[in-house]
């Protein structure tokens, strides 16, 4: 982390557990001035360093039970297009282009099993240009990162 020091990833762990902590409590966690505080988070800010603020949504909780993932692989001139018309699919929570054979890894979160099912079948099988989809439905959850360790 190039020109960030030990104050500044302690302010970054802190924010990663609790993005709505207040720059007078990091204060006082680290302390230094709620002043202090401040101008770091907008330096990390305007460096890039921290690239939004964000809310955290339990999908599960706002009716999103089958969370799945799919290793899709695209004909290479079909990948940006696949990829392009996948991301704008409200099921879809990530996609990444990945190493292999022109590989989309993507995470949907999707209502049911009939609507994986439909996801499946309307959304993905009908796009051209994909050779192959493998898909994981995910059993339970040990760990999920929301934030970068430093």
């Amino acid at each position: 982390m190039a020109k960030h020091d030990d104050i500044d990833k302690k302010i970054l762990e802190l924010l990663t557990e609790n993005g709505r902590m207040s720059y007078v409590d990091i204060g006082k966690e680290l302390d230094i001035s709620r002043v202090s505080v401040r101008d770091r988070v907008q330096a990390m800010v305007e460096s890039g360093l921290i690239e939004k603020f964000s809310v955290v949504i339990n999908s599960e909780k706002a009716g999103k039970q089958i969370s799945a993932f799919f290793e899709v692989d695209c004909d290479p001139q079909y990948l940006v297009e696949v990829a392009e018309t996948l991301v704008n699919n409200p099921s879809v929570a990530s996609c990444y282009q990945m190493t292999g054979p022109s590989t989309l890894h993507m995470h949907v979160l999707v209502e049911d099993m009939a609507a994986l099912e439909t996801f499946i079948n309307e959304e993905l099988y009908t796009l051209h240009g994909i050779t192959r989809v493998e898909s994981h439905i995910l059993l339970r959850r040990f760990k999920s990162r929301t934030g970068l360790k430093l």
